[in-house]
C-alpha cells in the first residue's frame, strides 16, 4: 500500500470541498436529504480555533476530517466531516486522519474531543469505539433526532 500523507488544508479548498461533497452525498444516501444540515463555517477550521486535514495517497485526496472549537471553556474540540473515499477504505486512511485530527486539537490546547454521528454508520461507530471513544449525552444540531449518537474522549 502507498503511504498516507496528511496535510492541513483550508476547509474551502477545492480538494477539501470535493471530499466534503462526497461525504454529504454518502450521508444523504444513508439518511436522506442533504446528508447533514449542521451549520459549518470555513473560519471554524482555522487555527487556533480549528483545523481541517486531507489525506492523500499517491498524490490524490482520499479522506478528510477536521475539528472546531466546541463550548465556551476552550478545552473541547468537535470532530467534523470525517470521510474516506470508497476506493481507499480499509487501508487505514480514516484512522490516520482521526489520529492527526486528535493530535492537532491536542497541540492547540484541547483536552477533550466530541462528535456526533448516526446509527446508520456502523463502520464509523466501530472505529470510534475501538479508538477509545465512549457514548456521551447527545449534543449538537441533531441531538434530538432519532438515531443520533454522540461520542467523546479525553485527548
Amino acid at each position: 500500500m502507498s503511504e498516507i500523507e496528511i496535510r492541513e488544508r483550508p476547509f474551502d479548498a477545492p480538494e477539501s470541498q470535493a471530499l466534503i461533497r462526497a461525504a454529504l452525498a454518502d450521508l444523504g444516501e444513508r439518511y436522506g436529504g442533504s446528508g447533514d444540515d449542521t451549520p459549518v463555517e470555513p473560519a471554524e477550521f482555522v487555527a487556533p480555533v480549528g483545523a481541517f486535514l486531507v489525506a492523500y495517497v499517491d498524490g490524490r485526496p482520499v479522506g478528510c476530517g477536521g475539528w472546531r472549537s466546541y463550548g465556551a471553556d476552550g478545552e473541547t474540540a468537535e470532530l467534523k466531516r470525517m470521510y474516506t473515499a470508497p476506493a481507499a477504505r480499509g487501508r487505514g486512511v480514516a484512522r490516520s486522519v482521526l489520529a492527526a485530527v486528535e493530535r492537532s486539537a491536542r497541540d492547540s490546547g484541547r483536552k477533550r474531543i466530541v462528535l456526533e454521528c448516526g446509527d446508520r454508520q456502523p463502520e464509523a461507530i466501530a472505529m470510534y469505539t475501538s479508538s477509545g471513544y465512549e457514548r456521551i449525552p447527545n449534543f449538537g444540531f441533531y441531538q434530538d433526532e432519532p438515531g443520533c449518537l454522540s461520542f467523546g474522549r479525553t485527548l
